[in-house]
């Protein structure tokens, strides 16, 4: 077996917070292998200091996923529920990565296509959790928000979370992940984590380079890939790091004074470009920023300095220059100490994703996500390289392309995926699918295939080759999405109903709900919607079938956005709460032996996808009977299935 280092450091280097109860096989013990104190003031020889004080500990799990962002948390809870046991491994104290308090990105997601729908909202986990900030987090407070992530993590039973811990060594078996070694600062312990499959959501990947994964950092030149965006000859240029920053209205004027490494803003340079003039004092502004195109990762805490030094320039100017009179009243409230990171390692898969794929739209048999920002391409150099525009947005999309499972796992590291920025995507395509909404969903995806993978008992390239078709259906049942593949799951028995029937309808038809698609497309409806409340359908049998589950996707308008912003002006359009046409109530019956049973009843529902479980039984028709929303008028559904 194989020891790889992350990095070099002395026996007292700490870091990571963990939750208990812990799931496997945990075991513990001091430098002697016993349980009595560390620090025992009456033993040992005066003024010697007592070596190896770091306690360890063991965890023999399914899955382990490093990385507590956006897509690290998807896969960790879609792999839990999809029953693994699962260990989640962040290096902050809050989950979010990027997302989180500490760095405040909106979670956007594809948006501004230039269509009708031009908001084609993801679903599933992304979904949920936004749904559930609006719920507990009405106030719009980042640092609840962070909670509410915590939350839902940590409710889920097959999942253990460890906060301030980073991974330190990995151990190899050939080229596969054998075990990873991760410190946690807080309680000066080490755990050696054993699973069957790793996945790498931490942006940088360092677990995963550390293994020999094969990565990229760059840009590729225009020949490689044919990509009309990249520049002519490769380099080390990736997109940059920036701080963002919110401001306080203090209802009389305040001053500014800049602390001593500010650097001057050329004001008059920078507003030439459109994207970098200053239209609002609330919140911003992402195009201070910084990268390298040598080393964005070791470079990071001078980039961070500099950052800083360009910001507070940048509001000095504003504050100072007597340019912004509607500036006077505004003092920092808060601005991001930890810069928030676009690019660095792009780890290779079997498929590189490329400018070409997604502008011409490709269709790939092993889709497991999609996405739709725009090809915003970051300028090199960022705030120091004012001759070119802060970014280019090179092209937009007018409907949403497809992201294939092939680029979520290793070329050359047998049980090793990875989802987020660090797919195995060019740089050209990066600059699209980099946005944390499609990062959540390729998360989902990721974790649901690490649970598949350890109850069939293959690799990522083994469950492309002979189990995708049931990896896509999964996470169709599970609400995702991606466009032209239809969910044809033989073992939903809806499907195989002889009638379905609705009490009423006012648009769309009840038949659609079985059509395996459970979201409108642009001009095809997949909907049933009521005529009024307190609505029924209902599905028929002509010979009785064993059930234990009924699933139905309801109502979330994916056509209006949802993020939480730091600017509140940005939510003009939005519904700051559950949204009103979700359904709130209902009732699931089952007619066995001529007899109508209640088999579940849900009240004040706040997700799409509801699954009702019940125990076994034989009968030949079910009902739903749906009570009230959330708000809207009629009730709309997208899909029911049956189990």
């Amino acid at each position: 077996m194989k020891r790889r280092k992350f990095f070099n450091t002395s026996a007292k280097g700490a870091l990571a917070a963990g939750l208990f109860p812990f799931f496997g096989d945990i075991t513990a013990q001091t430098s002697e292998g016993t349980d009595k104190r560390l620090f025992n003031w009456n033993e040992g020889v005066e003024g010697q200091i007592k070596k190896d004080l770091i306690r360890k500990k063991t965890l023999n799990v399914d899955v382990v996923v490093v990385g507590g962002g956006m897509s690290g948390i998807s896969a960790a809870v879609s792999a839990a529920r999809n029953g693994a046991k699962v260990v989640l491994v962040q290096d902050r104290p809050v989950l979010g990565g990027n997302a989180s308090s500490e760095m405040r990105v909106t979670v956007n997601g594809v948006q501004n296509l230039q269509n009708k729908h031009r908001v084609e909202r993801e679903t599933g986990i992304v979904e949920e959790l936004l749904i559930e900030n609006w719920h507990y987090n009405p106030q719009e407070s980042y640092p609840v928000w962070d909670h509410v992530l915590y939350n839902y993590v940590v409710r889920e039973k097959n999942l253990t979370l460890l906060l301030n811990t980073t991974a330190k060594d990995v151990f190899m078996d050939g080229n596969k992940i054998k075990s990873i070694v991760c410190r946690q600062l807080t309680t000066e312990t080490d755990f050696t984590l054993n699973a069957a499959i790793f996945c790498d959501c931490s942006g940088d990947g360092l677990m995963a380079a550390t293994a020999g994964a094969e990565f990229r950092m760059g840009r590729e030149g225009k020949a490689e890939f044919n990509e009309k965006y990249a520049p002519e000859d490769p380099d080390g240029w990736v997109m940059g790091d920036c701080f963002m920053m919110i401001t306080k209205d203090m209802g009389r004027p305040v001053p500014f004074y800049p602390p001593y490494y500010a650097l001057p803003f050329n004001a008059k340079k920078a507003f030439e470009d459109k994207h970098r003039k200053i239209k609002q004092v609330k919140e911003g502004f992402w195009w201070v920023e910084l990268s390298s195109d040598t080393d964005i990762i070791g470079e990071r805490d001078e980039i961070r300095h500099r950052l800083m030094a360009h910001f507070y320039g940048v509001w000095d100017h504003i504050k100072n220059s007597g340019d912004f009179p509607e500036a006077a009243n505004m003092a920092l409230d808060w601005i991001g100490s930890i810069p928030g990171r676009r690019e660095s390692r792009r780890f290779m898969g079997d498929y590189i994703l490329t400018e070409g794929d997604l502008l011409g739209n490709t269709q790939f048999d092993d889709a497991i996500a999609f996405g739709g920002w725009s090809l915003d391409e970051h300028c090199p150099g960022g705030i120091e390289n004012l001759d070119e525009p802060a970014s280019y947005f090179h092209a937009r999309f007018s409907e949403v392309y497809q992201i294939p499972f092939r680029c979520l796992y290793s070329k050359n590291i047998e049980n090793l995926l990875f989802a987020g920025r660090n797919i195995s995507v060019s740089h050209i395509a990066l600059s699209s699918t980099r946005i944390i909404g499609t990062c959540s969903m390729l998360g989902q995806a990721a974790g649901t295939a690490a649970a598949m993978c350890v109850q069939k008992g293959v690799n990522p390239r083994g469950l492309y080759k002979k189990h995708m078709n049931q990896l896509q259906e999964q996470l169709l049942r599970d609400d995702s999405y991606f466009p032209n593949r239809p969910a044809n799951d033989p073992m939903d028995k809806a499907k195989k109903a002889d009638l379905i029937d609705a009490s009423s309808t006012s648009s769309g038809n009840v038949k659609l709900l079985l059509d395996g698609v459970s979201r409108d497309e642009i001009d095809k409806p997949h909907h049933w919607q009521s005529d009024g409340l307190n609505a029924e359908l209902q599905l028929e049998w002509r010979s009785p079938v064993n059930l234990t589950s009924v699933e139905m996707k309801f109502d979330t308008n994916l056509q209006r956005k949802m993020m939480m912003h730091k600017n509140p002006k940005k939510n003009e359009g939005q519904i700051l709460e559950i949204p009103p046409e979700l359904v709130k109530s209902f009732v699931v019956e089952a007619r066995v032996k001529g007899n109508w049973e209640k088999l579940g009843a849900v009240d004040n529902n706040k997700t799409r996808l509801v699954k009702v479980i019940f125990d076994k039984i034989k009968t030949t028709a079910v009902r739903v009977k749906i009570n009230e929303t959330h708000g809207a008028p009629n009730v709309k559904m997208f899909e029911i299935r049956c189990y």
